[in-house]
């Protein structure tokens, strides 16, 4: 499913997203900014209710880190137990979900928007990211829009996601090939 904001045009300087959007999202940037950015691991709770003030679905026990990165809460939804390790980029132009018990670490980046090359006018399209439940994204691993990984898969480190991961198998390498099988729990 593809799906793309209204508007736009990337060599004209027309935003493909309304001014209230992006109003929301400069406001989000600021607070977390001020109020969470600079946070403690303890203060994981006040970094939750930020996220779910702005708009964010945000499960029981999920873990934040305040040097995670999300560029617009409404379109996340983080289930229970899942963890956002530090300096994560979710880059969540369109809908994103981390599953429960999911763990994102250090450094990945998951993205939600490219651009159609094959348009002069080089459009936006967005596209939701699926990570499911007890998956692993690896340090510094990137996730491409559309993209759905499946239960207990794991991309290792610095692997790079541009089709749907099976589950519970070990992904790595850029594009990303499976490996071994993981076993299941």
């Amino acid at each position: 499913m593809s799906a793309q904001p209204p508007g736009g045009d990337t060599f004209r300087g027309r935003s493909a997203f309304s001014r209230r959007h992006r109003l929301l999202r400069a406001a989000f940037m600021l607070a977390w900014a001020l109020l969470a950015a600079w946070t403690p691991p303890p203060l994981n709770r006040w970094r939750c209710a930020l996220l779910r003030l702005f708009g964010a679905q945000v499960g029981a026990g999920a873990r934040v880190s305040g040097s995670a990165r999300i560029w617009y809460p409404p379109h996340l939804v983080l289930e229970p137990f899942c963890v956002i390790g530090p300096r994560v980029t979710l880059y969540c132009m369109a809908g994103m979900r981390i599953g429960h018990h999911a763990v994102v670490s250090q450094g990945a980046h998951l993205c939600g928007g490219t651009h159609d090359i094959r348009d002069p006018a080089f459009p936006l399209v967005t596209r939701p990211v699926t990570i499911g439940p007890h998956a692993w994204i690896c340090a510094e691993a990137f996730v491409g829009p559309g993209v759905r990984v499946g239960e207990g898969a794991v991309l290792a480190a610095r692997g790079a996601a541009f089709a749907d991961l099976s589950p519970w198998t070990v992904w790595r390498g850029n594009p990303a090939t499976p490996g071994k099988s993981r076993p299941r729990f």
